[in-house]
């Protein structure tokens, strides 16, 4: 199946931003436990690595990978774009092998093949974007009573993990930072996606949509959704290991985001049951991978003394600086 232009660029810049945001995650890990050894941990509530110089530069790393990966949401449908996530998770684990030492073993090699297999897949079969003429087009689809019920649900079920569950297990259950990353996560790249499609009607169609107040509202839900998600991200990155953060995150905000995306946008209906079906075999090939990156922390990557059974580093001294 041939692919579009837009896909082809919404592809490119899903690509490029994994590259950013996998070796963002590694720079800001370095950053914490530096920071560490002068401060309060981010888990545990402090904000000493914002002191920190190489936190604020793979903050900027991130940053910029976050604004290729939400431009590519203008041009390519989210089954395309989200999957190709899981490229930042083999950049993140590869160069934690190398600079965290946290290793790498044949297990983790063998997921990074099945991840890029998966792509690959997705990336051959997804479907085109849906023509979207103005930001009214996107406001109908996000204000229909289903996509209003999975909102109500995503913010009920946050606020819960936020104010009751993450003061009592966020420092020994990963699942409760992460869980608040993917679902706000899921509700950010709709509108991401939302502003995204009205910079490029803009720009490039010369329609101003700017002149909108669902355009502005937009692009609000992104700013303070988006601050949310890294003071958690924060946490969960400097609590537990990147090697486990990494995909379990992935798989997670993958989840949600095409649930998302199909029940906002209704793309299953632009395409045929069997290529639907390829693309949720790339999906589990990518999935599969993810869990084998994930299965070399039984190899014993970190030393014994420095992580708990849930994955969390227990000790700040200096041992813990990358080698």
């Amino acid at each position: 199946m041939g692919m579009s232009k837009d896909n082809a660029r919404g592809l490119a810049l899903a690509v490029s931003s994994s590259f950013f945001i996998g070796t963002s995650f590694v720079i800001k890990k370095v950053g914490h436990r530096k920071a560490a050894l002068s401060g309060m941990r981010a888990g545990s509530g402090g904000f000493s690595y914002l002191h920190e110089p190489l936190w604020w530069i793979g903050m900027i790393t991130m940053i910029g990978g976050e604004i290729a990966n939400f431009s590519a949401y203008a041009f390519a449908p989210a089954i395309l774009v989200t999957p190709m996530g899981a490229l930042s998770i083999i950049v993140s684990a590869v160069l934690a092998h190398c600079v965290l030492d946290e290793k790498l073993h044949k297990p983790g090699w063998i997921g990074c093949i099945l991840c890029i297999v998966g792509s690959a897949i997705i990336a051959l079969h997804a479907p085109k974007e849906r023509e979207i003429e103005s930001v009214k087009q996107i406001w109908h689809y996000a204000t229909q009573p289903g996509f209003l019920v999975y909102c109500g649900i995503i913010i009920i079920v946050v606020l819960v993990l936020i104010f009751r569950v993450a003061p009592r297990y966020g420092q020994k259950q990963m699942l409760v930072y992460i869980s608040v990353c993917s679902l706000m996560g899921s509700l950010t790249v709709m509108s991401a996606k939302a502003f995204g499609i009205a910079l490029k009607l803009s720009v490039l169609s010369k329609k101003n949509q700017f002149i909108y107040f669902q355009t502005w509202l937009f692009i609000f839900v992104v700013i303070g959704f988006i601050v949310v998600q890294l003071i958690y991200l924060n946490k969960a990155l400097d609590t537990f290991n990147t090697a486990i953060v990494s995909p379990v995150y992935f798989v997670l905000f993958t989840i949600f985001t095409i649930l998302a995306s199909m029940i906002m946008l209704k793309e299953w209906h632009v395409e045929s049951g069997t290529q639907f079906s390829t693309e949720m075999l790339g999906f589990v090939v990518i999935i599969a991978g993810t869990f084998l990156l994930n299965s070399k922390e039984s190899d014993k990557s970190p030393p014994a003394e420095l992580t708990n059974l849930n994955g969390s580093e227990t000790s700040d001294s200096p041992t813990q600086l990358p080698r």
